[in-house]
């Protein structure tokens, strides 16, 4: 039975991926009760998908660990996962929380040996590779994964490969009577971290997304050129596998659009300019945009991007692509608005640039909450004690995002610092 120590001074983190992590964080080294629900299996959100951040182009990697031995060092910070959070009532410097936690099957006996996954047969579409490729129905969820402990898949529970993975087990660590939980507990003020999600691709009909092999989103680009991704970090072609000879990338697909998300997701423009050094030199590049917006330090990433000799700049909203079917190439239809030409380019593998879509649904949001048009979470009184950060409350960059969480728990801390000057 997990069991969660909290008071009305306690700050609730909903969402673990870098925002939630950066919030929870910050609140706990200052001394604060912290506990921080995450989804997931594990912490990290979206940011452990990475391959490279812009415009440096380092690894998340390192920034993980130390966000993670941080979290592993503070006896302040209560880490739940694989739980979600049903109700909030009260009000500010009194809510009561109910969160559901569901059974993982494997204790905290794990030493992450990988015996279990050895051991069972049944496999799965790999949601951390966003599909793309299978994982066990006993897995690591991904190489860094915090808590470094495997998962059983619920569907292998009352199979014999559930039974082949306790077995395998050399240290009790799998436990087939694992339960869903309910817990509720006390808290002061709540952070809302859930982050965001890449728009669904397959909206976009023009774009053939679901019916053209060779069109893939930006974060399965992501994913495929990541050494320890699917491919081994070799871009492919889904169709069969050939090595990739041109990409094109599309902006703005499903962004600005009064038929899909009315703003402008900010990342995307750097998300491409950073992809388009993904592949080797002698690749050929074209990317298709309405409008790069590169803002205040990222102007000089986006001119080294565009001296590259095998980088070209198409400004264009691509009308429709269609697939040739003696090749499986997609070839891009559209005009390009600075020289009125028409075209029908050609091109071995297409990456849509998805927008940046809230993940805060509002019809089951536990407590009211004010939401813009777009989605996100609105800074209002009428909030009270809750306070979205990073990308709950607009479309932002990691950095960005760190930053606005830092704002978050400085605002949760001075609802439980008032709570406790009142009780004290």
């Amino acid at each position: 039975m997990t069991e969660v120590i909290a008071t009305n001074e306690t700050i609730l983190v909903v969402g673990g991926g870098i925002s939630g992590m950066t919030a929870a964080l910050e609140a706990a080294e200052t001394g604060k009760q912290v506990v921080l629900v995450e989804k997931r299996p594990y912490v990290g959100g979206r940011v452990t998908q990475l391959y490279k951040y812009f415009p440096k182009l380092c690894f998340p990697t390192c920034g993980l660990e130390i966000n993670q031995r941080r979290a592993k060092m503070n006896p302040n910070l209560n880490i739940i996962s694989m739980a979600e959070v049903t109700d909030i009532k009260g009000e500010a410097g009194n809510y009561t929380a109910t969160v559901k936690i569901s059974p993982r099957y494997v204790n905290e006996n794990c030493t992450a040996c990988g015996d279990c996954g050895k051991a069972v047969e049944a496999e799965f579409d790999d949601e951390y590779n966003y599909g793309m490729g299978k994982r066990k129905g006993a897995y690591l969820p991904h190489r860094m994964a915090h808590p470094q402990r495997y998962v059983l898949d619920s569907a292998i529970i009352g199979t014999d490969d559930a039974q082949k993975a306790k077995d395998a087990c050399k240290v009790n660590a799998i436990d087939l009577d694992m339960q869903e939980e309910v817990i509720e507990f006390k808290a002061g003020a709540v952070v809302w971290a859930t982050g965001w999600k890449p728009y669904d691709a397959n909206k976009i009909q023009p774009y053939g997304y679901d019916r053209i092999a060779n069109v893939i989103t930006s974060v399965e680009f992501e994913r495929m050129a990541d050494p320890n991704g699917p491919t081994g970090g070799k871009l492919t072609r889904p169709s069969d596998g050939k090595e990739v000879k041109s990409v094109a990338f599309i902006q703005c697909a499903g962004s600005r659009d009064k038929n899909h998300l009315l703003h402008c997701s900010r990342i995307c423009c750097m998300a491409s300019l950073k992809q388009a050094t993904y592949p080797a030199d002698d690749v050929p590049i074209t990317i298709y945009y309405i409008d790069i917006r590169a803002i205040d330090r990222f102007e000089e990433f986006y001119q080294k991007v565009k001296a590259q000799e095998n980088v070209k700049f198409i400004k264009s909203k691509v009308a429709s692509i269609v697939e040739n079917k003696e090749n499986g190439n997609p070839t891009l239809h559209g005009v390009d608005t600075e020289g009125y030409n028409r075209y029908a380019d050609e091109h071995d593998l297409v990456v849509l640039a998805v927008g940046m879509e809230p993940s805060v649904d509002k019809a089951s949001f536990p407590v009211e909450i004010t939401i813009n048009e777009e989605g996100f979470i609105e800074p209002a009184p009428e909030n009270g004690g809750v306070f979205a950060a990073g990308c709950s409350s607009d479309a932002l960059d990691v950095n960005r995002a760190v930053q606005h969480a830092t704002g978050a728990a400085l605002r949760a801390i001075q609802v439980v610092n008032r709570v406790a000057a009142t009780e004290g």
